[in-house]
């Protein structure tokens, strides 16, 4: 298959249907830092809960994590280059969206149906990739690809700052999603022109009800965990979140019953009893519980707190993003030769990064953006060694023939713990701002941070153990 489809592409188009793919990952990877950036600005114009506010990222979130799955399986039924086209369509429209809405919750259900979107479109990226790269060019697509996704992050928060402070068009913060618009038209007609049609796998099938039900349990269980301060923490907050306990269990049921019957199951169970890959998996939920909630507090913290406008707040990560695609380049060469102590090493700058943040926060009644930039680099270079060679690393574990899957799993927990860390987190953040001060309140976040990386560290060490069996 890999040659049909090479054979239909010559060297120089696939180099721009390359670019083309990679734009859609670009757009994908801005859009899920660019709103944090402008997340305060929507709260007050909105007059937003902070509930709602931390649903507009998990809900997000949450409907990728569920639908990324199905979405790579679509595109094995239906063509790459088909589902890549319906999937940025659903993109742009579902980000005019967004930016249209008049309300907190409107906005929430906009942004759901953008992760759903979402859903279709980014599995594509890595399959065309895949199919067209071969060869010895390989190295350097994915290289390229890798690239795409460090830089992705710095222009969102850069972006983000400049359209909310430039109101450009008078649009305010809605410029951040109508942003979208024209890039997912310019990627639309380039895909519809040079992207070739990709053989379909046969045999190839949807698991729609386990897509379903893990969707429903997984909002039962964070959902509340949103809303609940908002419900003043009642019974049925508690009761949906059993609900969603005994939903996700049945789940793992019917998951081995679609396997009885010679399905599709969204998830290889076989992976379940590998000792090795579940303890990576926990780690990898670890790290990513303390990854967007992580700018979410910041971003409010700076905006609220210390009244850093959102340009100067964007340029505060700036620093930050540019020294992780630096850390990320040096994490992945050490890591063939160092392992996962890399990894753990990494940890250990976060956890230093932090400190520092906290000595930062306490010792200056009004830190500079300048400082809090400087700090912050510590911070992100330790991310940067532990994410580039963490899925490499996880992965290694698993047998060749449940790479696919496994790597389906990887993405699905890591985006599940980013929803579930700016539910936890978001909401242990916004409590202590209620009741005490935002510096409390960033003080008690960056302590769950600590403890959810050196949870991290924790786990790699223990699935060192078991590799070494």
């Amino acid at each position: 298959m890999h040659q049909i489809v090479k054979n239909r592409v010559d060297s120089s188009r696939r180099w721009w249907v390359l670019a083309i793919v990679v734009s859609a990952q670009f757009m994908f990877g801005v859009d899920a830092f660019i709103v944090n950036v402008a997340i305060p600005t929507i709260a007050a114009e909105l007059q937003a809960s902070a509930a709602q506010i931390e649903a507009v990222i998990a809900v997000y979130l949450i409907a990728y994590a569920t639908l990324v799955v199905t979405g790579g399986r679509l595109g094995d039924i239906h063509g790459t280059r088909n589902v890549f086209i319906a999937g940025v369509f659903g993109f742009t429209v579902t980000s005019l969206w967004c930016g249209l809405a008049q309300s907190g919750p409107e906005l929430i259900l906009a942004r759901l149906a953008q992760g759903a979107t979402a859903a279709l479109m980014v599995p594509q990226v890595l399959a065309t990739i895949h199919l067209l790269f071969a060869d010895g060019a390989r190295g350097r697509a994915f290289g390229i690809y890798g690239i795409v996704l460090g830089l992705a992050g710095a222009a969102g928060f850069l972006l983000g700052g400049i359209l909310v402070t430039s109101d450009l068009g008078g649009w305010g913060w809605r410029a951040v999603f109508f942003v979208n618009v024209p890039f997912g038209v310019i990627i639309i007609a380039a895909a519809a022109k040079l992207m070739p049609m990709a053989p379909r796998r046969a045999g190839t099938r949807l698991d729609i009800p386990g897509a379903i039900v893990l969707f429903a349990g997984l909002l039962c269980l964070i959902g509340p965990l949103l809303f609940g301060h908002d419900l003043h923490w009642s019974i049925w907050v508690w009761l949906v979140m059993a609900i969603g306990v005994i939903v996700i269990a049945g789940f793992l049921r019917l998951e081995r019953s679609v396997a009885r019957r010679g399905g599709m199951p969204l998830i290889d169970l076989s992976l379940l009893s590998d000792q090795a890959f579940m303890r990576g998996l926990s780690a990898v939920f670890c790290f990513f519980l303390a990854n967007l909630s992580f700018y979410l507090v910041m971003t409010m913290f700076m905006q609220k707190a210390l009244h850093i406008p959102p340009l100067q707040a964007g340029l505060v990560f700036l620093p930050l993003a540019l020294t992780f695609v630096i850390a990320s380049r040096h994490g992945g060469v050490r890591a063939k030769h160092r392992g996962t102590l890399v990894l753990i090493e990494g940890c250990a700058v976060q956890i230093a990064g932090l400190a520092a943040l906290v000595a930062v926060i306490e010792w200056t009644s009004a830190p500079s953006a300048i400082l809090l930039a400087l700090v912050l680099t510590i911070y992100g270079y330790g991310q940067g060694l532990v994410m580039a060679p963490l899925s490499s690393s996880v992965l290694s574990t698993v047998k060749p023939a449940s790479a696919g899957a496994g790597s389906g799993m990887y993405g699905t927990t890591a985006q599940i713990a980013n929803a579930a860390g700016v539910a936890v987190i978001g909401a242990v953040f916004f409590a202590i701002e209620a009741a005490a001060s935002s510096r409390l309140a960033l003080l008690a976040a960056c302590a769950l941070f600590a403890v959810s990386i050196m949870a991290c560290a924790a786990f790699l060490t223990w699935m060192r153990r078991a590799t070494a069996r």
